[in-house]
């Protein structure tokens, strides 16, 4: 398969994720409205028992339904709005609440000079405007990122880390990783996933504050009726708080999904930028056998991970993991690629950071308990050796 079908492959992917994720929106919506029916018709009388399936109850409560879908939709929609806007600062903004410091294009600092001529290269293979450039000077990690809305406001940023350790052709290949995510609109794609998300999780703080007022107004009433309002005030504050936090879960496992699709997408058209596997793939290798990894110290990774190159934390993996494994990636770009080696890693490059230095193969092993960490032992020592491979400047 080659890297245009990979392309093809992630965004047919991404597409079905997205329409699952619309989906299951609407499932939300359907049982919360059947729900808020069935507690309304209480109130007037009925049995609290849903006469499932029973036609002539739909046909009899369609006009409550209606009301309450357009209800919940309305809520949803307000919150994921309201939640959108807040969100939308431009890419500059963004890079510097994560320390970013500038990058003036005149600098005479060779790794910037080199980091900006980097970015106005991969501006002009994707005939975009040359983005405001920043250094996350506070990361000694390899990570990356670009944020903004369009081409217009986008910005990049390169963490200590990256800058120092990788060299012009892997740093490249970086950069053009975070190109194709300004291109193919995966900012924006996020963005509007998370505030959907929000609208989800705000029907479960709904549920939660019903709960907590009704529990109050339990302790202060006596009378028969008042309770009878309240129990079934509680019923309807609980399965909101349910249905709110299942969907929220179910949510954040596709809108992962969607996450790593379009990382393999980013990395493919990469490639397709560079016309060179080598690079990325370089990086990533030299990301698995460095000390520091992705992760960031200086800020909350779990708020950015998803516009990050890596994770930005210690390596996860499973459904709720934004990123694909590091492996994966490589062996998408390079097929060669072969985690057999049983030697020690060897040791640290000469451009790693000062007092930081790449994993250790039997060092690494006996800190996480053993051999099965994120990258297996073979794995990193193959990773770590090839970081060790001096740097082509």
């Amino acid at each position: 398969m080659d890297f245009y079908d990979r392309q093809d492959q992630a965004r047919k992917t991404s597409r079905r994720l997205i329409l699952l994720f619309i989906v299951a929106l609407l499932v939300l919506v359907a049982v919360l409205n059947v729900i808020l029916v069935v507690v309304v018709n209480s109130l007037d009388g009925e049995t609290l028992a849903l006469r499932w399936p029973d036609p002539e109850w739909f046909s009899a409560n369609l006009p409550r339904l209606a009301v309450f879908s357009l209800g919940v939709i309305g809520l949803i929609a307000i919150a994921s709005l309201l939640r959108s806007l807040s969100l939308r600062s431009g890419g500059a903004t963004v890079a510097r609440a994560l320390g970013g410091v500038p990058v003036d294009p005149s600098t005479r600092d060779p790794d910037k000079r080199r980091l900006y001529n980097v970015v106005e290269e991969m501006a002009i293979a994707t005939g975009m405007p040359v983005p405001d450039v920043f250094v996350l000077e506070q990361e000694p990690g390899i990570n990356a990122f670009a944020a903004g809305h369009s081409p217009a406001d986008a910005a990049v940023a390169v963490t200590r880390g990256a800058l120092e350790t990788l060299d012009r052709a892997q740093l490249q290949g970086v950069i053009a990783h975070e190109f194709s995510h300004i291109t193919h609109g995966d900012m924006r794609l996020n963005l509007r996933l998370v505030g959907l998300l929000f609208g989800i999780l705000v029907i479960a703080l709904i549920g939660r504050s019903v709960l907590r007022g009704m529990q109050y107004s339990r302790l202060r009433s006596n009378d028969n009726q008042s309770s009878g309002i309240i129990v079934v005030a509680l019923i309807a504050g609980l399965a909101l708080l349910i249905v709110g936090y299942i969907g929220l879960f179910f949510g954040r496992l596709i809108q992962a999904a969607v996450s790593r699709q379009r990382e393999f997408l980013a990395d493919a058209s990469a490639v397709q930028f560079t016309r060179d596997t080598t690079g990325l793939a370089g990086a990533l290798k030299k990301i698995g056998g460095f000390g520091e990894g992705t992760r960031l110290i200086a800020t909350d990774p779990e708020q950015y991970g998803h516009m990050l190159f890596g994770s930005g934390r210690k390596a996860i993996s499973g459904w709720l993991s934004t990123h694909p494994p590091l492996v994966e990636r490589i062996r998408a770009l390079d097929p060669s690629f072969s985690a057999t080696a049983t030697e020690p890693a060897a040791a640290a490059p000469a451009s790693a950071i000062s007092g930081l230095a790449p994993l250790s193969g039997p060092s690494a092993a006996a800190a996480h308990g053993g051999t099965d960490v994120a990258l297996s032992f073979a794995e990193v020592s193959q990773l770590a050796r090839q970081a060790a491979e001096p740097d082509a400047v």
